[in-house]
């Protein structure tokens, strides 16, 4: 089976890492940019940059109006009811912090916080630290063996003091979907909590709208959905949003303001505090243009039978041991008797972009008791040889370590 990419040649960075012999199998961690984000990010600049609102010359103008328009089409891809509901962060990281901050005087002391046992730092230390800050329970939903929510446990949990639950919707370790519809039909059935969703896995595999699995909230990265860095999404239902107090303070979300007291916006201005990422916000809108126009069906079906070509290489090498079940795009595996970092040492002296450790999802690997994992994961633009190139490598790597 060759599985060509038919979307690869769209992508420069694939031309330069085969002139330098580098196989990229680590879009976990960051994924390649199409010429046509690559060209909306330089054409924001090319233009003439401006900074956004306020101002009444072209430039800015020009800026606001390609701004709001990412904005627009980022709402349209979520399925939101209004581009209001979609604040633009800098990151994943940064709409959960602003989830956490936004939400604190929402709390009393004894009430409860549940995440999950496969939560990304990003989606732990937040509800961690707020935990602690204001003397709250964080409680932790299990796993079954194959790595996905265990939804028995779950909805033992939940509780009337229950008042956030925060959970991954593909770990970036295990490679699981999680059962989000039927988890938000527990949440909704047991407690008053808000469902909080990290979608910077899950986004760019499929087309997600959080109304589908009836999410609070949800947020995203754009360097994972083939845009720049510094840029991600928190997506809100109104009422939700509306309940989140102002977190960063300065130009642009104050509405008015003296020496002793201050008016904030509403959502998103009240919570785009500052100048913008306005170049990588217009990319985004670029990117998930870009997405909108691919066909849909035939991008899963292209990942679906990388992901099994994987797993199957993977089951055919000796002492190979994979983390879970993944369903999709990446697997974290072991080799007995091997030091992760040695094989992965060896492995990008070959060329093979991979990634070792424990993927900022350090108490998951106390939970498995295990010290760390090699991850190979996948995007829309890798190929058959790719993987080919990277079983080469691991063969030749284990031949030296064993």
């Amino acid at each position: 089976m060759s599985l060509p990419s038919p979307w690869r040649a769209e992508f420069p960075a694939f031309t330069a890492f085969a002139a330098d012999g580098i196989t990229y199998l680590d879009s976990a961690a960051t994924a390649q940019k199409p010429q046509v984000v690559l060209d909306a990010l330089l054409a924001s600049y090319r233009l003439g940059a401006a900074n956004v609102h306020r101002a009444q010359h072209w430039a800015a103008e020009r800026t606001t109006a390609a701004y709001e328009g990412a904005r627009g089409r980022i709402a349209a891809w979520l399925g939101a009811a209004s581009p209001h509901e979609v604040v633009l962060t800098r990151g994943a990281t940064e709409a959960l912090n602003l989830l956490a901050y936004g939400l604190e005087d929402s709390f009393a002391t004894g009430d409860e916080i549940l995440i999950s046992a496969l939560e990304h730092h990003a989606n732990l230390l937040p509800w961690q630290q707020l935990a602690r800050r204001r003397d709250l329970e964080l409680r932790v939903i299990p796993l079954t063996p194959s790595g996905h929510l265990d939804l028995e446990a779950a909805e033992r949990l939940l509780g009337p003091r229950t008042r956030v639950v925060a959970v991954s919707q593909l770990s970036n370790v295990l490679g699981t979907w999680q059962p989000l519809a039927e988890l938000a039909a527990l949440v909704r059935a047991c407690s008053p909590a808000w469902l909080v969703v990290d979608g910077a896995q899950g986004a760019v595999h499929g087309r997600h709208r959080p109304g589908d699995f009836d999410a609070d909230f949800y947020v995203f990265s754009g360097h994972k959905l083939y845009a720049p860095e510094a840029i991600g999404v928190l997506w809100g239902k109104a009422d939700c949003l509306a309940q989140l107090k102002p977190w960063q303070f300065g130009g642009e979300m104050v509405q008015h303001t003296s020496f002793t007291d201050a008016r904030f916006h509403a959502a998103p201005m009240g919570f785009e505090a500052g100048t913008p990422p306005i170049g990588a916000a217009i990319a985004l809108g670029a990117a998930v243009d870009w997405l909108q126009g691919q066909d849909e069906t035939l991008i899963r079906g292209h990942e679906q039978a990388l992901s099994l070509k994987l797993l199957a290489g993977l089951a055919a090498r000796e002492g190979v041991r994979v983390l879970g079940e993944p369903q999709i795009a990446l697997a974290s595996f072991q080799v007995a008797g091997v030091d992760v970092g040695d094989l992965s040492h060896l492995l990008g002296e070959q060329g093979i972009a991979v990634r070792a450790g424990q993927h900022c999802a350090m108490p998951l690997f106390q939970t498995l008791q295990t010290p760390g994992a090699l991850r190979v994961s996948l995007g829309l633009y890798n190929d058959a040889e790719d993987l080919q190139r990277f079983f080469t490598a691991l063969d030749n790597a284990l031949e030296l370590l064993r």
